[in-house]
C-alpha cells in the first residue's frame, strides 16, 4: 500500500481521535495525586479493563492485511436541525442530539452540553483527520445560554478544545471532567473553567440536578507521552424526571461496569449508549461495544428507554455509515426488544422526558 503525505498525516490524526496517537509535539501537564484503585501515581487505569492496544496492533490495525474500509457518503445531512428554547423549566427534561457523543440536555431551568464538538475536524490537525460528514444538531449560534458541560475523556472526538473555547468565550459554563482533563482545557486556554473530579463523585450542578463520573471500560491520551496520564468516566444525570445514564465510550468487555450502575444508581429513566465505531473486533473490542454489545447492556442496565449514539458522523474504523443502525435494528429484534425501548433518532432532533414513573 503506498502511504503519501495526506495518508500519513490521515492516519496519524485518524488514529489520534480514536485511540490517543497523535501529533508527536503535543505535550500537557500531568496530573499528580493520592494512590487509589485505579491511578498507580502516573497512570490511570481499570482494575476490571484490559489495557489499550500497543503500537505494532495499531499498524497491524491500519496497515496489516485484509482491511476493507467501507465508502461514506462526502456529506449526509441529517432532514433535521434543532432550535432549542432558551430553558426548559419544571420536572420534564428535553435532549436534542447534536450528532456523535455530543448532546443538549435541559432540565430545570439549566442547559448542559455532553461532549461538546461543533468542530470540522475530530484531529489535533485543521488539514488532516477524521472529518464531519453532516452538519452538527444545532448550528452553535442556535445554542441556548449553556451553564454545564461535561467532558468524558480526553480523545478529540469528545474533548473538542476549539469548542470549549468558544463556549467558555460566549457563555463562561462551568466544565466538568474527570481528573486531569482539567490541565489539557487550561493549559490550551485557561479561561476554560475546568472542575476535575474522581469516578463515584456525585456533583451538585443547581436546580435539584447532580451528575455521578462512573467507571467506564475505555481509556485516553492526547499524544505519545500521556497515555492514561488523565482519567475517563461516563455520566449519571440525576434530574427530576429521573436518572439519565450517558455512556460516551466503552467497550462492553464482561459488562462488570453496567450491572454495577444499574445496581447503583437504579432505576434508570434513560440510557444514552454508543453504537458505533467497533469494527474490526480483534482491535476495537476493548473500547467500543458492537450494536449487539450495546442491545446487551441495555438489557443489564433496565432502563425505560435507551437512545443510541456515537455513529455516522465522523468515520473513526471500517464499517459503513448505516451499519450500526441496521445492526441495532437486527440485534433488537433477536432479543425481542420493542422499537420504542431502544430507538435511534436523528442529528437535530429531540425528545422530552416526562417527571418521573418511579
Amino acid at each position: 500500500m503506498k502511504i503519501t503525505r495526506r495518508r500519513f498525516f490521515g492516519l496519524l490524526s485518524g488514529v489520534a481521535a480514536l485511540v490517543g496517537l497523535p501529533a508527536w509535539t503535543y505535550s500537557t501537564k500531568n496530573y499528580s495525586g493520592p494512590l487509589s484503585d485505579h491511578f498507580d501515581g502516573t497512570q490511570f487505569f481499570d482494575p476490571d479493563g484490559v489495557p489499550p492496544k500497543s503500537l505494532r496492533q495499531v499498524l497491524r490495525w491500519q496497515f496489516g492485511p485484509g482491511r476493507q474500509r467501507q465508502a461514506w457518503p462526502e456529506w449526509a445531512a441529517s432532514a433535521y436541525a434543532d432550535t432549542p428554547p432558551a430553558r426548559v423549566n419544571g420536572a420534564n427534561v428535553r435532549l436534542s442530539f447534536v450528532g456523535h457523543a455530543s448532546w443538549l440536555v435541559q432540565t430545570s431551568g439549566l442547559n448542559i452540553l455532553i461532549d461538546p464538538m461543533w468542530s470540522m475536524r475530530a484531529s489535533p490537525f485543521a488539514f488532516a483527520g477524521p472529518k464531519r460528514h453532516n452538519d452538527p444538531g444545532i448550528s452553535f449560534d442556535a445554542l441556548p445560554a449553556i451553564d454545564i458541560a461535561l467532558v468524558s475523556h480526553g480523545h478529540y472526538d469528545h474533548l473538542d478544545l476549539a469548542t470549549l473555547s468558544d463556549l467558555s468565550a460566549k457563555f463562561s459554563p462551568r466544565v466538568i471532567t474527570p481528573l486531569g482533563n482539567d490541565l489539557t482545557m487550561r493549559s490550551a486556554d485557561d479561561a476554560i473553567r475546568a472542575e476535575a473530579f474522581d469516578w463515584h463523585q456525585p456533583i451538585e450542578l443547581g436546580s435539584g440536578v447532580a451528575v455521578t463520573l462512573v467507571p467506564t471500560r475505555h481509556w485516553t491520551a492526547r499524544g505519545l507521552f500521556d497515555r492514561n496520564r488523565a482519567l475517563w468516566a461516563s455520566f449519571v444525570l440525576e434530574t427530576p424526571a429521573g436518572k439519565i445514564y450517558i455512556v460516551c465510550d466503552s467497550g462492553y468487555g464482561d459488562g462488570k461496569h453496567f450491572r454495577h450502575v444499574a445496581q447503583a444508581h437504579g432505576p434508570l429513566r434513560l440510557a444514552i449508549l454508543p453504537i458505533g465505531a467497533y469494527e474490526p473486533r480483534w482491535f476495537m473490542n476493548i473500547v467500543h461495544m458492537n450494536p449487539a454489545e450495546a442491545v446487551q447492556a441495555h438489557l443489564d442496565l433496565r432502563p425505560s428507554e435507551s437512545i443510541p449514539m456515537h455513529f455516522g458522523t465522523f468515520q473513526l474504523t471500517t464499517e459503513g455509515i448505516d451499519e450500526p443502525i441496521r445492526a441495532l435494528e437486527a440485534a433488537r429484534a433477536r432479543r425481542d426488544i420493542p422499537a420504542s425501548r431502544f430507538k435511534s433518532i436523528a442529528f437535530g432532533e429531540s425528545v422530552r422526558v416526562p417527571s418521573a414513573r418511579f
